[in-house]
């Protein structure tokens, strides 16, 4: 259980960490453009506030904050390997409150890179790939799947993407005008992620 004054927290650590340099609006695809010149200097500075946030002021973020927060503090367990908070993460990917962070939770159980971390994703197909009206981080959580099958030997994705599985189920049945990454592209995507939150890790090495 969090302090009572979490909520004066969270407003101090909101300029600290989730705001500089609009980080938690370029944490994503956008860093990927060819064009974002400033990319290696973006990913040291990240590197950087996620060696230095606490695991108490994370906890802050992830349980008081809104998609901004947790979005940005998700990103930080990805830099920095806080196995600690799988559980919390994968909790708030379940829940599937919104469509904003769902996406990073992917990206910091894919760099987490456990079975337990495939578990929450595997979950999370089950139950939303029944839910074509809440077409939010589907194409994530496989490509994030996907990823770990191939970094842990497993195949754990198969029954999803086999010919009748849950995956092509739901690309048939979410509403007219939604765009569904091919498997293949889900995967590439999140590897690019992953990679991105590794780049940010090694920047901050000595």
């Amino acid at each position: 259980m969090h302090r009572p004054d979490d909520a004066n927290a969270l407003t101090e650590l909101i300029p600290r960490y989730v705001t500089p340099g609009r980080r938690y609006l370029r944490l994503g695809g956008g860093l990927l453009r060819p064009e974002v010149a400033d990319r290696a200097a973006f990913l040291r500075e990240l590197s950087e506030a996620a060696s230095r946030i606490t695991d108490a002021e994370l906890g802050v973020l992830l349980d008081k904050g809104g998609w901004r927060e947790r979005k940005t503090a998700a990103w930080f367990v990805a830099v920095n390997g806080r196995i600690r908070f799988r559980d919390t993460l994968g909790a708030l990917l379940l829940a599937s409150e919104s469509p904003n962070a769902g996406r990073a939770y992917c990206v910091a159980l894919t760099c987490l890179g456990t079975e337990g971390d495939a578990a929450y994703l595997i979950a999370y197909l089950d139950r939303y790939l029944l839910r074509p009206d809440l077409d939010y981080d589907q194409s994530e959580a496989l490509g994030a799947l996907l990823c770990l099958d191939e970094a842990l030997g497993t195949d754990h994705a198969t029954r999803f993407i086999e010919p009748r599985g849950l995956w092509w189920r739901f690309c048939a049945d979410i509403p007219a005008g939604a765009v569904v990454p091919p498997p293949q592209h889900a995967q590439r995507f999140m590897g690019q992620m992953c990679a991105l939150a590794m780049e940010s890790a090694r920047s901050g090495s000595p």
